[in-house]
């Protein structure tokens, strides 16, 4: 793995651990404040901001504290340049699975999360990838 295919691993382990431990500091370490949230699980476009995601994960109970088996993992990680790359990583939350498409930048030598399209099925059984 190269050192900047180590580095993006690291914040996405960072981002696992965030969303399982409700750790709104460990998720501000990985989300770029510009970041915005995009999904369209509901038919129509849904575009968060970060202060709208904090507040949602700061609202609800935490899947560590609910004994959630935590279920998360990368499936692609494409560098396309030294300061841009792209992750697919799945994440399981309460009784949902989810699939997110995670842009990357290298801002100042650091990677960030600059945006995040996402979509979740109920947890049934095996995860589509």
């Amino acid at each position: 793995m190269s050192g900047d295919h180590a580095e993006i691993a690291a914040i996405l382990d960072t981002y696992f651990d965030g969303f399982y431990e409700g750790d709104i500091d460990k998720l501000k370490s990985v989300f770029h404040p510009n970041c915005h949230l995009y999904n369209a699980m509901a038919g129509d476009v849904t575009d968060d901001d970060m202060e709208a995601v904090y507040a949602r994960v700061s609202g609800r109970v935490r899947p560590s504290v609910r004994g959630d088996a935590k279920e998360d993992g990368i499936l692609t990680i494409d560098q396309s340049a030294p300061e841009c790359a792209f992750a697919k990583v799945y994440i399981c939350l309460g009784d949902r699975h989810f699939t997110d498409y995670l842009t990357l930048l290298k801002i100042d030598g650091a990677w960030r999360i600059i945006g995040k399209t996402f979509t979740g099925i109920e947890r049934e059984g095996t995860l589509p990838l």
